[in-house]
């Protein structure tokens, strides 16, 4: 497993578990690295999982306006939690890294919805990804 991915997995249970506590996604990204220091690659891991968490926190309006208008059928809230989470790592990817590669953001999200949701959950993320990055304008 890649470093990207294990960050955008440390990004994605910060980002979830702020959504469902409500608290600071840095806060708790802070509190999970610090249980993790001793581990190999770390230092790079957290730092791009950083940069996620970090931008989802600033852009977090724009994202989840890019992920209502593109989601016809589910608003944001009736959305599962952790099928968010991933829309708003990917979105973040997509709109807001140039160093990603679309197809990329959304091969990971897909990836994460089927290991942590549904095979379901998948399609959905894959078909909304694939809408936004048709239609971007990112920045």
């Amino acid at each position: 497993m890649s470093s990207r991915t294990k960050s955008r997995k440390m990004a994605l249970d910060a980002i979830f578990a702020a959504d469902m506590r409500k608290q600071n996604p840095i806060e708790l990204l802070d509190i999970t690295a610090a249980t993790q220091e001793d581990r190999q690659n770390q230092a790079e891991i957290v730092g791009y999982a950083r940069e996620i968490v970090e931008g989802i926190t600033t852009s977090h309006a724009d994202i989840d306006d890019r992920i209502a208008s593109f989601s016809h059928k589910w608003s944001i809230e009736r959305m599962p939690a952790v099928d968010r989470a991933i829309l708003r790592v990917a979105v973040w990817e997509i709109l807001f890294n140039d160093e990603v590669p679309d197809p990329v953001a959304i091969a990971e999200a897909v990836d994460l919805a089927k290991e942590y949701s549904t095979e379901e959950s998948g399609f959905f993320v894959n078909g909304l990804l694939a809408a936004i990055s048709g239609t971007k304008t990112a920045k």
